[in-house]
């Protein structure tokens, strides 16, 4: 009898999980679902402050479009290299997911440099500040500033995730059957870049 059940318990295939990559992935979903959350907060707070500005500045006069432009093409391209990443690793091509992961930091290093400019530029030649803004509404520097600065460390906090899984690539770790972790960073990369195309829809170009 104890046989029989041992047996059955022996080829009784095991539960299926809900998600598939494990609790890993499940645990990104649930953060960029709260992370989500945070970001439509602060861009419903732009939008409420703006539609009841009588002073508000236009976008086009105050800040550089075709910088951001510039950031932004970086950001989809970077998402399209981890997208490349991603299916590297799981077709057994380790070098080159370590190449676009490479290009996939870099891009994001980018952008962090062309906002840290934006910023500079904009605090001491135009003198917007969190405080004062003397093209309109004091409130249009500090939604533009908070939200383009969550952003960024979102960004930052991307690119140091990005580095360590480089650095785990590079120590041969991942595999076609062990390809989870870069599938995950995969899942908060897409999701920064996709909050970024929001922002810059309704701060840059509204």
């Amino acid at each position: 009898m104890n046989q029989a059940i041992s047996a059955t318990a022996e080829i009784e295939p095991a539960e299926s999980p809900l998600i598939p990559g494990g609790s890993g992935k499940l645990g990104m979903w649930i953060f960029l679902v709260g992370d989500a959350m945070g970001f439509g907060c602060l861009l419903a707070a732009y939008g409420a402050l703006r539609f009841y500005s009588d002073n508000w500045p236009k976008p086009m006069d105050v800040l550089g479009i075709q910088l951001t432009a510039v950031m932004t093409f970086l950001l989809i391209c970077s998402s399209l290299t981890m997208v490349k990443a991603l299916a590297a690793i799981r077709m057994g091509r380790p070098k080159a997911m370590r190449n676009f992961l490479l290009l996939t930091i870099l891009g994001g290093t980018l952008f962090l440099g062309i906002q840290a400019y934006e910023w500079t530029h904009l605090i001491e030649i135009k003198h917007i500040t969190l405080t004062g803004n003397p093209y309109g509404s004091v409130f249009f520097g500090t939604t533009f500033y908070l939200l383009t600065g969550f952003h960024g460390a979102h960004v930052t906090s991307g690119v140091i995730y990005l580095t360590y899984i480089l650095i785990q690539g590079l120590r041969g770790k991942f595999s076609p059957a062990r390809h989870g972790p870069v599938e995950i960073v995969g899942l908060y990369w897409h999701f920064v870049d996709l909050v970024w195309i929001l922002i810059f829809t309704f701060v840059y170009l509204l």
